[in-house]
């Protein structure tokens, strides 16, 4: 299932760039959204900024996939940022994996200026790999995905 976001902040590239692998703010981030438990860390391969979220938070999933999940999943989520290109952009591979469930959102993340604000994308593609139930399973991770980086967005509009 395709996934598509878009999102704006009051700042410049290099600004957002700096609060989305600053792990302070992701730590501060998983606080805010009731993460249970949380690892995040963030290092440099090159020219590479990779930020790795772990996280255990509360299923918000219907009980049909709450019987498969129970009350709580625990994903990681990988972002590969690369340099800045000479307008200030930058692209990220992005994905989020669902531990012990055959679920996953493979993307590509920009951050890129627009204006006096920049504008942050998400295009990925949800896939769970389930006989029969898969498809009916993908529209509800695609949502939470969603909701946790609009959450996200807006608690780091605050932070800028």
């Amino acid at each position: 299932m395709k996934l598509s976001e878009r999102y704006e902040y009051p700042a410049s590239p290099d600004q957002v760039f700096a609060l989305v692998s600053d792990p302070t703010f992701r730590e501060e981030s998983c606080r805010h959204q009731g993460a249970r438990d949380y690892d995040v860390s963030v290092t440099t391969e090159g020219d590479t900024t990779v930020v790795t979220i772990e996280r255990t938070m509360e299923s918000d999933m219907p009980d049909f996939i709450k019987k498969l999940t129970g009350d709580a999943v625990t994903v990681t989520q990988v972002e590969r940022w690369g340099p800045a290109d000479a307008s200030g952009a930058r692209t990220a591979d992005v994905t989020v994996d669902v531990h012990g469930q055959p679920a996953r959102m493979k993307g590509t993340s920009t951050i890129s200026a627009s204006g006096a604000s920049t504008v942050m994308t998400l295009d990925g593609d949800v896939k769970v790999s389930l006989p029969l139930i898969g498809k009916r399973i993908e529209p509800e991770v695609a949502k939470a995905i969603s909701a946790s980086l609009r959450e996200e967005v807006q608690f780091g509009t605050t932070r800028l």
